[in-house]
């Protein structure tokens, strides 16, 4: 795709209810010795590698050639981008970029603001003390840039709901991909655990997962929960829960044997930990959930 900056774009008011509001996307390609910003910069977007700028809107960048450097407020300090790379600006934060003379880069970038992306930082999913994201090389990430570029320039009516949505899956994919990355050292590990875990999760507890794993239990403990959200212990509960709620529905089994065949050899703190993750007893669930032509249920 060639060079294209698209600025400036409308919005109207039943656009800003939905929550994200795009107001610029392009691409450009920044050769080798070749000045930047280039000469076509948008002058509301213009800065020096020096001076470095503040935005009143979020944008988020994704080098697909090339190399630089970025630096922010919140960074302090000049950090490495290559290709694969994705950047995400905040609105009233100092920051400086430019891809390295020698190698040049390929930008694509989307600006935008709203409360949808303002939920998204507020909840810790991205900070400005780590903007730079690492997904790789991804063609769907390119596909989805392309496409708001070709919405925005064709600016059909509703063009910036779609616009909105083509960020919000441009950040869950930056996310998504970052995550793995990040974890990408521990995943087999972390997988091992989930397919002991589904093999053995009627009896099985959290410090022998770890045991069987050949790995410390509070390693294992913190690894695993920044993987998944839950520590190993509640993502047995869980699992457990899961499948309890399955026999409920599937099957005409008292609902005291289903406990139990689960793991569940109390079954008074069995009825107390349904009821408090399902939100009622055993019995209501299986009458809320089981299919109408089934006539008797022992219970």
């Amino acid at each position: 795709m060639k060079d294209i900056h698209l600025k400036y774009l409308a919005v109207n008011p039943l656009d800003l209810q939905w929550g994200i509001a795009v107001h610029s996307v392009g691409c450009q390609h920044i050769g080798a010795g070749e000045p930047y910003p280039p000469p076509n910069h948008p002058s509301r977007y213009l800065f020096s590698e020096e001076r470095g700028r503040i935005l009143n809107e979020y944008q988020l960048l994704y080098i697909s050639q090339g190399s630089g450097r970025f630096r922010s407020a919140s960074t302090g300090r000049w950090l490495p981008v290559h290709a694969g790379n994705l950047f995400l600006l905040h609105p009233g934060e100092w920051h400086s970029y430019r891809p390295d003379p020698e190698t040049g880069w390929k930008e694509y970038w989307i600006g935008f603001d709203g409360p949808v992306i303002d939920s998204r930082i507020q909840n810790g999913f991205f900070t400005k003390d780590k903007p730079v994201l690492h997904a790789g090389l991804r063609s769907d990430i390119i596909d989805l840039y392309e496409q708001a570029i070709q919405v925005a320039t064709e600016q059909k009516s509703g063009f910036q709901p779609l616009l909105g949505s083509l960020v919000v899956h441009l950040l869950g994919l930056a996310y998504y991909y970052d995550r793995q990355e990040i974890f990408s050292d521990v995943d087999g590990l972390i997988n091992r655990a989930k397919i002991l875990i589904a093999q053995e999760y009627r009896t099985i507890g959290p410090e022998e997962v770890a045991a069987r794993l050949c790995v410390g239990y509070s390693n294992f403990r913190k690894i695993f929960k920044e993987y998944t959200g839950f520590s190993p212990a509640k993502y047995i509960q869980e699992y457990r829960m899961n499948k309890v709620r399955e026999a409920l529905t599937n099957s005409t089994q008292p609902v005291k044997q289903i406990a139990y065949e689960m793991g569940y050899d109390n079954y008074d703190y069995f009825f107390t930990a349904f009821r408090r993750s399902v939100g009622m007893t055993p019995t209501d669930y299986r009458k809320l959930t089981i299919c109408k032509h089934c006539q008797f249920l022992p219970i």
